[in-house]
């Protein structure tokens, strides 16, 4: 016999299925992968670039969906969140990955050029501070420290470790970082210096995280930052840095606990797709969209994500599925915001 609260929660789904907020997919053994999508789609391709950062939660949710959609092909991108975006709102891709919100001047292209989207938190990310694990003297950095080695008046003047703090060694720093079509710069510079794309341009770049990890793994005198998920795939050739927080005492190392639990400040960040409303009315994207929404959970702890709470997810799915188009942002990049305030806000387009 159903407890009562069984029966509440059954008649709740049931009332979501009726109105069309929740797709209730197979169930799996423990053996399976995410359940595919019960869909059989004609041959089509889903176009999204984008996030490097985001990237690999969306490739795996379409390597999970074409498992039993094989008709439809994908091609992934991973021209930053500003070059993403770039292409997205003259038309040319399907979704958009993202790791900061999108920008009045894109919100604008987008306009011009009748792109209408949704904007849709699928994961939290923490931005991780990496070096060398050869480096015996860094464990832990404040954000003074941080803002002191990347702020704009460093450029050609903090060059060595000792500049930063008198008990490092008179080493040289090499920093290392990702470019500025990259989401994750520009909430770094935001959280870090108070306002994106501020920073000091004199270090290595790319677009690709993975460089980043080959470049740190190499030089012991490295510094760099990075989407958590690089991080921990790579943890035996990269060390995280703890993050100082602002009482000067704590220090805190990004993990899904202390992003979960918000004491990881200022770096954990949501992460996003957008998808184009006309894209949308596709039967492929749609069904791709549903698909990635129901199973964002379990995909993102698979690739070394934080998922969003359910209570998050199932608000995200009814935002899709009454088709609510604009950004909460309204074209400013915020830090610190929940996903939960998000989701209620009207959005601005």
């Amino acid at each position: 016999m159903k407890s009562l609260a069984q029966k509440k929660r059954f008649a709740t789904l049931s009332m979501l299925m009726l109105a069309g907020f929740v797709t209730v997919y197979p169930a799996m053994s423990k053996a399976q992968t995410p359940a595919s999508a019960p869909v059989v789609l004609a041959p089509a391709t889903i176009k999204i670039d984008g996030s490097s950062t985001v990237f690999p939660i969306t490739e795996a949710v379409a390597e999970s969906f074409r498992e039993k959609n094989s008709a439809v092909k994908f091609t992934i991108g991973i021209a930053g969140t500003g070059g993403g975006f770039k292409k997205f709102c003259k038309g040319e891709t399907d979704i958009s990955d993202a790791s900061r919100p999108i920008l009045k001047k894109e919100m604008a292209e987008c306009a011009k050029n009748g792109v209408y989207y949704m904007e849709l938190p699928v994961a939290f990310d923490a931005i991780t501070v990496v070096i060398n694990p050869k480096n015996k003297f860094l464990s832990k950095i404040t954000l003074d420290e941080l803002k002191k080695i990347w702020e704009p008046a460093a450029q050609g003047v903090i060059t060595t470790w000792d500049q930063v703090n008198p008990a490092w060694p008179k080493a040289p720093i090499k920093l290392i970082g990702p470019g500025a079509d990259s989401g994750t710069f520009d909430y770094f510079t935001e959280a870090i210096n108070g306002k994106a794309k501020l920073s000091r341009t004199d270090f290595t770049t790319s677009e690709d995280d993975n460089v980043i990890v080959q470049a740190v793994s190499r030089d012991v005198n490295a510094l760099a930052y990075l989407g958590f998920a690089y991080y921990s795939e790579n943890s035996k050739k990269l060390k995280a840095a703890a993050i100082v927080q602002k009482d000067g005492k704590t220090a805190v190392l990004p993990s899904v606990k202390t992003v979960i639990d918000a004491s990881y400040k200022p770096l954990a960040r949501p992460l996003f797709i957008y998808v184009n409303v006309k894209a949308d009315e596709r039967p492929e994207v749609r069904a791709f969209v549903d698909y990635y929404l129901n199973h964002a959970d379990a995909i993102s702890k698979q690739v070394k994500y934080i998922p969003l709470s359910m209570k998050d997810y199932r608000h995200t799915m009814v935002n899709y599925k009454v088709k609510k188009t604009g950004t909460a942002f309204g074209g400013e990049a915020e830090v610190g915001v929940t996903i939960e305030e998000l989701l209620k806000r009207e959005p601005k387009n």
